[in-house]
């Protein structure tokens, strides 16, 4: 029994049976009206939710290191996915809404997005014309003019594809003289081997850039009907190596010719042979400075140990400004004419997980204070050295020693022992190092640049897991530096 029967076994008036029919219609009309608001808010909280978290990331992850390389990839892969998944959502709600007799609710006006980046200008373009059918009118049965075009692109791909160069010496003889001319056979990089220069910076890229094991690699081939075994690419890799270790000395020779470096190592892990496991060896890197004018290079000097001796043995008798972490082993490096800065990020970090930790006020105010100091070096960005200098005089020395009689004054109210007090020691500890930037324009606030280049090695370990040797480290390194050196200098490998 629907609501009209209800209401005429009470036998109302019929003023009375119009007036609460309409009303009811009207109750339910506006239900209808806030079950699809509720429902477009939802999609749009949800939405919004993404949203914020992404901002989040990006405000704070780089730094905070919140996640490891590899899972930072999979939550932006995935962060990506869900936010394309909510916006097709809300484009669905939003053409049903404007079918339908109900509205949603009206939402503040966007700021229009970027339009899609248009397609790379060099790459090659293949034209495919579409003709219609019937070039006749089917009215009247005349030829049809044309008056324009339409044009759409698409990015295509041809995969990888394996040929042979098949090189023919002709041989000249003269019969008289008896002799034989022909030309000069194209020197290889491999005496004897079949890989051409493309295939083997084909497998260096793919392995070393990448992150691709050999035996992906050589799956990729057998797709193709090519037999290329893991032993046969191994000793490639091994004697390109070799081959490309003086280019190597004689990129880090010009490294050494920079008056700032930065410094940083991270661990790998190194076959053991007998006893059936790993070690730890060290992947050193040292990069040139970007405020400067010196070419972008980076190096990874592969060692055995963490010792402050390779260190000193790469460097030599080099002098000059040293960013570098509170590793201990850097220490000897200071004590002849070596500038020791430090690493800002470093200390910011240290408050950050305290403050991430228990919403601790004091770090809170430190990350700010710190956040003055980087908003200035992000006004920085793109001056010269003498500008940078300047507007670092006029502005970071006083935050510097605010922060630093602020940070003195704050630790007299900490108990010893605790994080806070640690990281407040930490800061004190290496306040001229850390200061000791804002004294001209060249000096960089922080030691990123060589973080952001070992961050590749550290993905690439999830794949390689360990090296054979050290011999095959030292290799792997020298071939890592060129390959991310072409990649600092615009030069995609």
């Amino acid at each position: 029994m629907d609501f009209a029967t209800e209401l005429a076994a009470f036998d109302p008036s019929p003023e009375l049976l119009a007036w609460m029919e309409k009303r009811v219609g009207g109750l339910l009309e506006e239900a209808r009206t806030s079950a699809t608001a509720i429902h477009w808010r939802d999609v749009k909280i949800e939405k919004l939710t993404l949203e914020l978290a992404y901002l989040r990331r990006m405000k704070f992850g780089v730094k905070s290191e919140a996640f490891g390389v590899a899972e930072r990839d999979l939550f932006d892969e995935t962060l990506a996915a869900d936010l394309a998944a909510c916006e097709a959502r809300l484009a669905e709600e939003r053409e049903a809404a404007e079918m339908g007799p109900h509205q949603p609710p009206p939402e503040k006006p966007k700021r229009e997005r970027a339009g899609r980046q248009p397609l790379p200008a060099h790459l090659p373009r293949i034209e495919h014309r579409h003709e219609p059918e019937v070039c006749t009118c089917g009215e009247c049965g005349q030829a049809l003019v044309l008056i324009g075009e339409d044009v759409t692109e698409k990015l295509n791909i041809v995969p990888a594809e394996f040929f042979v160069d098949r090189h023919i010496y002709p041989k000249y003889a003269c019969r008289p003289c008896a002799t034989v001319t022909a030309a000069v056979a194209e020197p290889s990089v491999i005496d004897g081997g079949l890989a051409t220069p493309a295939l083997l910076a084909w497998v260096m890229v793919s392995k070393y850039t990448d992150h691709l094991p050999l035996y992906r690699l050589e799956q990729q081939a057998a797709r193709s009907g090519v037999v290329l075994a893991r032993s046969t690419l191994a000793d490639w890799v091994g004697r390109i190596g070799v081959a490309l270790e003086p280019l190597g000395d004689r990129l880090a020779e010009l490294l050494r010719q920079g008056l700032m470096l930065h410094a940083d190592e991270t661990p790998v892990r190194q076959l053991d042979p007998g006893k059936g496991k790993t070690k730890h060896a060290y992947l050193w890197a040292y990069r040139s400075n970007p405020l400067g004018n010196d070419p972008p290079i980076v190096i990874f000097d592969y060692q055995a140990g963490r010792g402050g001796v390779h260190a000193a043995n790469f460097l030599g008798d080099w002098t000059g400004a040293l960013m570098v972490d509170d590793f201990a082993g850097y220490k000897r490096l200071f004590r002849g004419e070596a500038i020791e800065l430090a690493c800002m990020a470093h200390a910011r970090r240290k408050f950050f997980d305290l403050h991430k930790a228990n919403g601790s006020p004091i770090a809170a105010e430190a990350l700010r204070r710190i956040g003055e100091l980087y908003a200035i070096e992000a006004q920085a960005k793109g001056k010269t050295v003498e500008e940078r200098a300047l507007l670092r005089q006029a502005h970071s020395q006083p935050l510097l020693k605010a922060l630093n009689l602020w940070l003195l004054h704050t630790r007299q109210s900490v108990a010893n022992g605790g994080a806070l007090a640690k990281a407040i020691d930490y800061s004190l500890k290496r306040w001229s190092a850390f200061a000791r930037y804002a004294e001209n324009g060249i000096y960089p606030i922080d030691n990123n640049p060589v973080e952001n280049a070992i961050r590749p090695i550290c993905l690439g370990k999830k794949n390689w897991l360990f090296a054979g040797s050290e011999a095959a480290g030292k290799r792997a390194a020298v071939i890592q530096s060129l390959l991310q050196t072409a990649c600092l200098n615009g030069i995609e490998p």
